[in-house]
């Protein structure tokens, strides 16, 4: 029997653009003084990710990749928000992988688990698309190939 399951809000909810900067100062702040926290990186590549602008998700999911191999302890911290950025930048296959992990550890991720239904609409969205695309590259040979064959004939 189906449930609904908690909305992973942070697919499409974004920060202000005030707020994300709150976060760059803090972050470049940091940089200027040669350590940068991990705990500030981390909100920092957060706000990245739920951004809707595309550069600033590539950043995101760059410095969670950091965080994610340097910190151990912190790894599962990281996968959810690693999901996240690569489902929002349209890489589907890294986003089930990452999802998947953090499932692994925590089955019972609401989150997660919500995040994974809308990595599957995502996956077959694409689909949908790949296959109306290619259809319409079928029609347009068909169309093509017709009008050359009516043109040999009336030769």
């Amino acid at each position: 029997m189906p449930t609904e399951l908690p909305y992973a809000a942070d697919a499409e909810v974004s920060l202000s653009y005030d707020e994300l900067d709150v976060l760059r100062i803090q972050y470049q702040k940091e940089l200027t003084q040669t350590h940068v926290t991990i705990q500030t990186k981390f909100n920092y590549a957060w706000g990245l990710v739920k951004s809707p602008v595309r550069e600033h998700q590539v950043e995101g999911v760059r410095i969670l990749q950091d965080i994610y191999r340097g910190e151990p302890t912190r790894r599962r911290e990281c996968l959810y928000y690693l999901a996240l950025g690569h489902y929002k930048m349209g890489n589907f296959d890294e986003a089930k992988r990452f999802n998947a992990l953090l499932l692994e550890k925590e089955p019972g991720n609401l989150q997660a688990q919500s995040l994974a239904q809308l990595i599957d609409k995502g996956v077959a969205r694409e689909g949908y698309i790949g296959m109306a695309l290619a259809g319409g590259v079928a029609a347009i040979g068909t169309i093509v190939l017709a009008g050359l064959i009516r043109r040999a004939t009336r030769k």
